[in-house]
């Protein structure tokens, strides 16, 4: 449940995103860590709190810190519990920190 719930809360942010069809920086506030999931939990301006998985930087960021983050996406194929699946990334791009948002589509309209 909790996996479709950030899956949505994903495909969300993406929309917003692909909607607004601009490249300015989105911002966020770091809330916290959620050590027992190992994600980040971020405020955006524009959506309610996501978990997103620290890609790269350092590990320590103080409460309430305001993130400027450039967004760009990731995809592939993969198999999951046997079934075909398009994962997407959305990666945050937040100066020395770099956030990933995962999503699965189990079923991705093939071109």
């Amino acid at each position: 449940m909790r996996r479709i719930l950030i899956g949505a809360i994903g495909l969300l942010l993406f929309g917003v995103v692909a909607a607004r069809g601009r490249t300015d920086p989105l911002a966020f506030v770091f809330l916290r860590v959620d050590r027992e999931h190992d994600v980040a939990i971020l405020r955006p301006m524009i959506a309610p709190d996501i978990g997103a998985q620290l890609d790269s930087g350092p590990r320590e960021l103080k409460l309430g810190t305001v993130l400027q983050c450039a967004s760009s996406l990731r995809e592939h194929d993969a198999i999951v519990e046997t079934q075909i699946a398009k994962v997407t990334d959305l990666v945050l791009n937040c100066g020395d920190h770099k956030f990933v948002v995962k999503s699965l589509d189990f079923n991705p309209r093939r071109k």
